[in-house]
């Protein structure tokens, strides 16, 4: 049974730790797709850059090697030629082959390596090409790219005519020679004009995802900084509030350990600590114990019940915290029986304080279902003057006065000053009191 509930308990803590860090996992987990995402396709742009770079120069050694075949007639120059211009048809292959549909990527795969690319740059190129031709710089690109289409089947033909015408000797027609050569010299034109403007269009779009890219990596860096902080905030407010209910539930613990639970007035744990602490008090001056015990309270509980006996100590606690000075305490010693501590109180105000409290429970009524009852109390009062006095002393005296009280009649004040002879202070007759 503990090794099961020790294995949900770590189950539940990893579950819990899993929902604190998901939220950073995902953050995290996103910037890398993103930067993933932004190394592809700078990777792929740069890829194009170099491909038109190599695509333009072989256009260019094309028309060169081709020109210079013009004049010269040797096969070497028209197979240079040939293999110039394979770089170009290779590249439109692979474009035809992405356009198509379905995309043959074999196709693309092949045409792309006959155009000179590297092969580790292939992927992205198709990569790129798929998805992204209808963003608007690719698609200008490719428009540009598309153009060249009729320019390079007409520098196939001008080298299959130029190559047949040659089969029979050098051109000796200036005319038809320099129709050709111009020809050749406005096809370059056209090529270079076309690869200029594939090479700005990629430039303008590399910039634009660049700076798209960084700014989308900016946005999520800033989400995981406001992420942590708000997480950081949120585990600060939950230790706070498990803070601040550990602190209440320690008071409430402390309260409850130090007051009565019925009255909730200080229990005999609470008395006994505050009397020794003013006894232990040097400077304090005279502390005077007032101890009060009911006399009829057993009538009442005997006759109502315990409901009723009950109600009648929280009345009468209600009653003995009235017109107490701040540095007073009021306790419960428990059943029926309270005592009152009284710091730097001189004896005489003591025993006025305690016959008020006589007279005002003498003249207190308590009422339970239509019933009234007198109630009345034995006070005993004890004045230590002496640092010396133990605790036990002072509750013996204060004790010892309350029990002359009973013992001579009840609803009396009985002082307890130390020495053999006491001071009594005799009940008045309860209608003389009223009166």
């Amino acid at each position: 049974m503990f090794r099961r509930t020790a294995t949900l308990t770590k189950g539940r803590n990893f579950l819990h730790v899993i929902k604190l860090v998901s939220p950073f996992v995902m953050v995290v987990l996103l910037q890398a797709a993103i930067a993933g995402f932004s190394l592809e396709v700078m990777s792929s742009v740069r890829a194009y850059v170099a491909g038109e770079a190599m695509w333009s120069r072989s256009q260019k050694n094309a028309v060169y090697f081709l020109n210079l075949h013009l004049h010269s007639g040797e096969a070497s120059q028209f197979a240079q030629y040939q293999t110039s211009l394979a770089v170009p048809i290779g590249d439109e292959y692979a474009r035809w082959a992405l356009e198509r549909d379905p995309i043959d990527i074999e196709t693309a795969r092949i045409g792309f390596l006959q155009g000179g690319n590297h092969p580790d740059d292939v992927p992205g190129l198709i990569w790129l090409f798929r998805h992204f031709n209808q963003v608007s710089f690719l698609r200008e690109a490719i428009r540009e790219w598309a153009a060249t289409d009729p320019m390079l089947l007409e520098l196939s033909v001008f080298g299959e005519v130029i190559r047949d015408e040659l089969k029979s000797g050098p051109i000796r027609d200036s005319a038809r020679l320099q129709f050709l050569s111009t020809r050749l010299s406005e096809l370059n034109g056209q090529f270079t004009g076309h690869a200029e403007r594939f090479s700005t269009v990629l430039g303008e779009g590399s910039r634009a995802i660049k700076l798209t890219l960084t700014s989308i990596n900016i946005v999520t860096a800033v989400t995981l900084i406001l992420l942590l902080i708000w997480h950081t905030r949120r585990l600060v407010l939950q230790r706070q509030a498990f803070e601040d209910a550990l602190h209440a539930e320690k008071e409430r613990l402390a309260y409850q350990a130090s007051h009565d639970w019925l009255t909730g007035l200080a229990n005999r744990r609470a008395f006994e600590a505050r009397l020794q602490r003013e006894l232990d008090s040097a400077a304090g001056g005279a502390v005077s114990l007032i101890l009060l015990d009911l006399d009829q309270f057993k009538s009442v509980n005997d006759t109502c019940g315990h409901l009723a006996g009950d109600r009648l100590l929280c009345q009468i606690a209600q009653l003995l915290q009235q017109d107490r000075r701040p540095h007073d305490l009021v306790t419960r010693l428990g059943g029926d029986e309270f005592c009152l501590i009284l710091p730097q109180c001189p004896p005489s105000k003591a025993v006025d304080i305690a016959e008020r409290l006589r007279r005002s429970l003498e003249l207190f009524n308590f009422v339970w279902d239509d019933r009234c009852f007198a109630v009345t109390a034995s006070i005993g009062v004890a004045c230590i003057a002496d640092g010396r006095t133990t605790l036990e002393d002072a509750m013996r005296r204060a004790d010892a006065a309350c029990y002359r009280a009973k013992d001579k009649g009840r609803n009396r004040v009985q002082v307890d000053n130390g020495r053999p002879d006491v001071v009594v202070v005799a009940a008045r007759p309860r209608e003389a009191a009223r009166a």
